[in-house]
Parts: C-alpha cells; structure tokens; sequence
C-alpha cells in the first residue's frame, strides 16, 4: 500500500469539511450524554483510555516520536503508539505529522495551518472543519512525510484509522452505556480540546522562556490537560527534544513516558534538551523539525 492508495485531494480552501463537521457534532452530543450517565467506573475507565490515546498516543507516539523523531524505538512500538493515537479521533499518522511539520516550518506565519493570528476560534477547531489545512493531497504528503510514506503500516492505518475506535466501541457497549459513553465519547472529546488548546491557547497566553521567531509560550494548565505538550515555548525553541518540560517543577508525563521506555531498552537516542541552572532567556530559531541542535544532549538507553 503507497500513498496513492489514500486516493486524498485537497478540500476546497474555503469549503466546510462536512464529514468531519458531523462526526464532531456527534462526539460532542454524546461526551455531553456522558455527564447524565456518570459512575465512577466509567469516570477512571476513560481517563485510562485518555491517558491511552492522548499520551502514549499523540504526545509520545505522533508528535515526540513520529513527526520529530526525538526518540527511536523498535518498530513494533512505533506502531503500538501509533495504533494508541488512532483512538484519539485525530486521524491517521500521515496526515497529522504532516500537518505538524507544516505548522513548524510556518509556525505563525503565512502557511501556518493554525495560527491564532487568523483568530483563535480559527486555531482551535475552524481550521479542521474548514478549507484544506487538515486535507493534504498526495503531493503534499509526499513532501513532509517521505518517512512515513514508505511504511506500509503508517499508510494502512492512515486510510483505516477509524476502524480501532468502532472495534473499542463495539467492545464497551455490551458493559453498559455509561461505559461506552465515557470511554469513547467524552473522554474522546476531552483529549481533543486538550490538543486544540495546544495549537491556540499557547499560542496566545503564558509565559516565554525562549525568544522564538512565532508566538509560542508555556501554559501550565495545558501541559496538565495535555500530558506535557503545553511546554510549547521550550518545544518551539528545541523541537527535537523529547523532553518538554525543561524545569523539574514543568509537569511531562510524556517525557516520564519515554524516560521510562528507555529504562526498559524499548527506546533509544533519546534527545534531550539540559536547561543549565545559570540559564537565562534567550532566542531560539526553530530548527529543521528532523534536525538535532547543538545545545541537544543524547541520552542512550
């Protein structure tokens, strides 16, 4: 299976992207049923599935691992991880990390997918339910993804990437409804804000350690939502750092994650950024999303 195979061409620049509109609505109807059917069984059940698809999933799997390779780990743990991020309803591996690239090598400017510039309603959810910012065609992916277009498996699972959530649904429903709302509904809503307010709500509010070209800061309460993706100043500033939180006060259970695959000899040339103690504040252009910095130390496994 190729790239072609996805048989993708862009969506319209301005054109609402209805398939994705519904399936949003639909999520969002039934985390809101979820809160009319709460048990605590199906609370802690979906916060594990949480953790599941947004940490072991999008922030160690997609984004540390896939899009800027700040690790390396067998491949049968790449796509476990992989197989994790499906379950966030965030689309297959190919598209994500292509878009991701694409908002590092334009971050904030002219080509950013989603830029608080263009409106924070916009960086949060618009850009996914509208134009092509989601929808790349082949050539496109060909360019940021030339890594992933030769696994077979990342293809596959890009065209397939909704049937593990129907086969985790299919497995909840017969335990009640309140489990399958909250261990594919809610939680699955809940994770999904959690990266949008990486893409808008660090963009706009809190604090800048590094003086990067774009408008990146570190949010406390983000990096709680999001597992450690809300470090995103120090991620724009070192983005091939597996490690975001910089500071041992700076919550990471991502980088815990991957500290903790290395310690088990699942994961090696792990890159990680040392924040010197004397270190004070101090510009740091975005480097090449695949490209080690020099300030980078390597941890081996």
């Amino acid at each position: 299976m190729t790239l072609s195979d996805l048989g993708k061409e862009s969506a319209k620049d301005q054109g609402i992207n209805w398939s994705t509109a519904f399936f949003t609505l639909m999520f969002h109807a039934g985390a809101i049923a979820a809160l009319f059917f709460f048990t605590w069984k199906a609370f802690f059940l979906g916060m594990f599935l949480y953790w599941i698809a947004g940490s072991l999933g999008i922030g160690m799997g997609y984004h540390r691992l896939l899009t800027h390779r700040g690790y390396k780990t067998p491949k049968w743990v790449e796509y476990f991880l992989t197989t994790c991020a499906v379950l966030a309803l965030e689309g297959g591996p190919i598209f994500w990390v292509a878009t991701h690239r694409i908002h590092h090598q334009f971050s904030d400017k002219e080509g950013d997918p989603h830029s608080p510039r263009d409106g924070k309603w916009w960086a949060h959810i618009g850009w996914i339910l509208i134009g092509k910012s989601m929808h790349h065609d082949t050539k496109t992916l060909s360019r940021y993804v030339p890594d992933l277009a030769k696994d077979k498996f990342h293809v596959w699972i890009t065209k397939y990437h909704y049937v593990p959530m129907i086969l985790l649904g299919a497995i909840l429903l017969p335990f009640g409804l309140p489990i399958f709302l909250w261990g594919v509904f809610f939680r699955t809503v809940f994770g999904l804000h959690a990266t949008w307010l990486v893409n808008s709500a660090t963009h706009v509010w809190g604090s800048r350690r590094f003086e990067t070209r774009d408008d990146s800061t570190n949010s406390w309460w983000v990096a709680l939502c999001s597992f450690g993706e809300g470090w995103h100043n120090n991620h724009h500033a070192h983005p091939v750092s597996a490690r975001h939180g910089l500071k041992w006060y700076e919550f990471d259970l991502n980088w815990y994650g991957i500290w903790v695959l290395s310690k088990l000899g699942l994961a090696r040339d792990v890159y990680r950024y040392k924040l010197s103690d004397n270190s004070q504040p101090s510009e740091a252009i975005p480097e090449r999303v695949a490209e080690v910095q020099p300030e980078t130390e390597l941890i081996s496994a």
